[in-house]
Parts: structure tokens; sequence; C-alpha cells
């Protein structure tokens, strides 16, 4: 007879027949999601995670290759948490690249697709409520007040002095050296010491002939580098080991405390006496309950634009330099184009060309080499792919369902190299498409949303007409002077993080510039623009 505690224990043949049938139950449900999907493979349990692992050292390729795949509709959906109750919200991620859809999330209903709490709660530590890390009020007045600080003008003198003053003096030393040098290294070190003066009016000269290195920059480097880990894994993953400090979390709690200290510094020398920079202005500024920002709000206020300011320009250059390197036709444009403007502003001696940097109005000539830059970051945007969280259920332009909760990826990289969005030359690297049918005029294209390299709608980026602005400065100076070389045997790669590093720098060999090449008449056969199609992932020179 059976006992009143074998009544309450499960007979094992009843166990595994449960087991089986909830197994099946889920596989069916499994099969029924993944057929809904359009996106790369997906696994029970783990969903499309194998295949990103795998895909780690390309991811911004295969993310392309994967929205080639669907045709003109360049949207898919796949799942990361294929789990009932969870993968039709937490659990999805739609990714796309279509003009259409970008309109659609970045203007048209901006407020459904703000940045979300796990991008919010992942920047915290590093950026708090700062400018690219929040929403709505806190969002808007930031970006009003900073407006009125990114000017064009005050980044030229910045950029021309450390030029002049600094990098000039470096190449020129590892050019009578015939020592190589890592270019990515010495344009990160350019744009951290120009935005650090246009952000809270100090130069930590981490650009130095020396190159030494600088507690700030390293202690903000590796800050950055392990916040962007955080997105690597599921959340909870990441907040365990800063809940046991260990790992990345442990880096990133000794890098803020390094921080933490030169800000505090920065922001007690400012008001001991104050600039004109970026900071000061925020000390004077009042917040929407009319109060003064407190230390750890304006600490997050220049980190914020201290991390954008520094890597959009210096990315930007380093794959532009690259790609000038494989492209000597492109390289002999732009210094025609210099010497066109030098010789008009400055007279036909060459030896006062490159007496001091190119001024504002010299530089703002420069159409050809700002179609050059263009084409990089068509191809190479300094921030591959961004996400947003989705508020409210809506339905994209193209037809794709997005449910509130769920995530959604726009690929910024793909956009640049979709044959439906580019054409037929999508890949090739061809200047002209910015430029008017005579040259003379740069043309930007005439839907904004083909083209998202600083973002678009109300986050426009503010810093655009300065990015360009010091990255002609800095193209055009060291061309003027130098002519650079990959070293033999270099592997340049994508680093694959938020920005688009190179993660082996880039190692150049440096030599003098012969200005009498920009007057002399041009090599018989040279290759005409566009022929040569530049590589998406990796490239070695011979």
């Amino acid at each position: 007879m059976a006992t009143a505690m074998d009544a309450g224990v499960l007979h094992p043949g009843a166990i595994v027949v449960t087991v089986v049938a909830l197994a099946s139950a889920y596989m069916v449900w499994f099969w029924a999601l993944s057929r809904r999907l359009s996106g790369p493979p997906m696994w029970p349990l783990v969903g499309s995670l194998p295949s990103v692992v795998v895909n780690r050292k390309r991811v911004h390729d295969w993310i392309a290759d994967n929205l080639r795949a669907t045709g003109e509709a360049a949207t898919y959906q796949t799942c990361i948490l294929p789990l009932p109750f969870l993968a039709r919200r937490q659990g999805l991620v739609t990714v796309t690249c279509n003009p259409r859809n970008l309109e659609h999330i970045l203007r048209a209903r901006f407020d459904n697709y703000p940045k979300g709490p796990m991008w919010q709660a992942a920047f915290h530590d590093l950026l708090g409520q700062g400018i690219f890390n929040s929403d709505g009020e806190t969002w808007l007045l930031q970006r009003k007040t900073a407006a009125l600080e990114f000017t064009t003008r005050t980044m030229a003198r910045w950029a021309n002095r450390s030029i002049k003053d600094r990098l000039w003096r470096i190449l020129a030393d590892h050019c009578h050296a015939a020592a190589s040098v890592d270019l990515q290294d010495l344009l990160l070190r350019l744009t951290f010491d120009n935005i650090c003066g246009l952000t809270f009016g100090k130069d930590p000269e981490t650009l130095s002939p020396g190159l030494t290195e600088n507690p700030f920059a390293n202690a903000f480097d590796e800050a950055t580098l392990a916040t962007m880990q955080r997105f690597l894994f599921p959340s909870f993953l990441w907040r365990i080991k800063k809940a046991l400090g260990i790992g990345s979390e442990q880096s990133l709690r000794k890098s803020l405390a390094v921080v933490d200290q030169f800000m505090t510094e920065t922001i007690a020398a400012r008001k001991a006496t104050p600039s004109d920079d970026l900071l000061s202005r925020f000390m004077k500024k009042r917040d929407s309950n009319g109060k003064a920002f407190p230390e750890d709000v304006l600490q997050w206020i220049a980190l914020n634009f201290l991390l954008a300011g520094r890597d959009t320009s210096s990315v930007a250059l380093s794959w532009f330099f690259w790609t000038v390197m494989q492209r000597p036709d492109v390289e002999r444009k732009v210094l025609l184009e210099i010497a066109s403007v030098l010789r008009e502003t400055r007279g036909d001696d060459t030896g006062r060309w490159a007496e001091e940097p190119l001024d504002f109005d010299e530089l703002d000539r420069l159409v050809y080499l700002k179609a050059a830059l263009s084409e990089t970051l068509r191809l190479y945007p300094s921030v591959p792919q961004d996400s947003k969280y989705v508020v409210a259920d809506d339905v994209l332009p193209d037809g794709t369902v997005v449910p509130a909760g769920s995530a959604i990826t726009y690929s910024i990289y793909s956009v640049g190299r979709m044959e439906s969005i580019w054409g037929k030359d999508c890949v090739e690297f061809r200047p002209e498409r910015w430029l008017s049918a005579d040259g003379s005029r740069f043309e930007p294209v005439k839907d904004a949303y083909r083209f998202v390299a600083f973002n678009g709608g109300p986050r426009t980026c503010l810093g655009k007409d300065l990015a360009y602005l010091q990255m002609k400065s800095i193209a055009s100076a060291v061309l003027l002077r130098h002519s650079v070389e990959l070293v033999p045997g270099h592997q340049v790669e994508q680093k694959m993080s938020l920005t688009l590093f190179m993660k082996n720098g880039l190692r150049v060999n440096v030599k003098p510039r012969d200005l009498a090449d920009c007057v002399a008449p041009p090599p018989e056969e040279a290759p005409p623009l566009g022929s040569v199609v530049i590589p998406t992932t990796t490239a070695a020179a011979a």
C-alpha cells in the first residue's frame, strides 16, 4: 500500500515523460521561432550567439554579409535569448541598414528609440548621465549648451599649435632616424590633446617627442575598454564580476579612480580660474531645477565629450592614411589640391608652404580632401554600429515588426557597403562620388540616411564640422611635409570594439616630401580613380 510519502514523490518514469514532453514542446516552439526570423543560424537555448563568437574577428563584415543575404530588405531579426516569454522581447535583436528604417529610428520616431536601460547601465560608471549616455531633458540641456562651444575656429587654433610644435617634430625625428612609428598612436595622442584643450582648457601633452605614457590617458583608455567588454556578455555576468571585483571590472574600478582624481583636480582648477572652454561653460550653467551642476555631473559631461572627440577623428584619419597608401592616385590629387590653394595664398615658393599648417580659410577650400575623408568614413565609419531600445511596439518602414522591450541595431558599416544603397561600385574607394560634376564643389548625399557616420536626426554629431576641420588640418599637414609607407609585413586589421580601431596599429615608415612633386607632371600610367577595390578586413604590405 502506498504511503503518504510515496504519494508525494514522482515516479522516475513520470519525470522522464515530463522532461521529454517539455523538451519536445520547447523544440516545436523553437522551430516555429527560428522560421519566423531571417538572420543567421540559431541554436536552442543559445540562439545566434555561437555565430557571433565564431565571427568575432570579423563581426562587422559578418553583419554586412547577413544583411546582403536579405536582398533589398537590408534588415534581419535574430534571437540571443531563445526562451519562452523572453524571446520576442528581451531576446530579440533587429539588425538593419535600410536608410528608410534609419530615418524612422533616428528622426521620425526618435522618442521611441532611446539608448535604453541596458546601454545606460553598462556605461554609467564611466559616463554617468552625460550626453552620450542619457535621453530626454538631461540630454537636450547638455546638447544645447555644448552647441555654443563647438566652434571650428577654436579647434583650428588647438590643432595647428599641436601640429607645428609636436607632430611635425616627431615625424621629422622618425624620418631622420629611419625609424618606423605607429601613426594611429600619434593620431590618438594628438586628437586626445586637442579635445582635452577644447573640453577643459588643459593640454595633457600625450603627444610629446618621447611619446611618454600619461596616467590619465592610460586610465581613460583602460576604463573605456573595460566598459566596452560589458557588451560581450549578458549583463548579469558583468554585474557579478563587478560585485566580486574581478577581471575587467577590477581593472575598471582602478582606472576610474585615476580618472576621478584627474577630473577632480581639473574641476577645482577651473573653479579657481574660469576659462572659455566647455567645462567652464557648464559650470556657469544651471540644470532644469535652477541649480548648479554638481561635480560628478560636470565630470561625466566632460568625459562624454572627451570620448567622442578623440576617437572619431583619429580612427577615421588612420583608415584615410592606410587607404591613401594603397591609392597613390588619390594621394596625388590631394597634394595637387593643397598645392593649388597654397600657390594662391603663399606664392610660388614651395619652401614657404610647409612653414605653417594650413589656416582655417585654406582648409575650407580643400574640397577633394574632404571628399576623400568622407569616402573613408563611408567605408570605415569610426563607430561601425549603434543600438537602440524599443519603447513601444512599432513597425519599421520596410514592414519589420519590432516589439517593445527588444533591441534594434543599425549597422553604419554595412550602410556604406550595400550595392542596393551605393551601387555596384559600393566597395570601391572613389572620392568623386562626393563632388560636383566639374569637381569644384563638395556635394553631400541627397539622402542623408545613406551616410550616417555622424549619426542622424536630433542626435546628429555636434562636432561634425569640427571633426572635418581637424581631419583636414592633420591630413594636409602630414602629407605636406612627409610621405608615409606601410612597414613591410605589417598586418592592418579591424579591432572588434565599439570604435573601429586598427588592432595592430598603423606602423609606417616616414620619408621627407619633395614638394616639387606637387607641381610636376603626373606619371604617364597613373591608375584611374575607382579602379582599385579597398580590402574590407585585413591587408598586409607585400
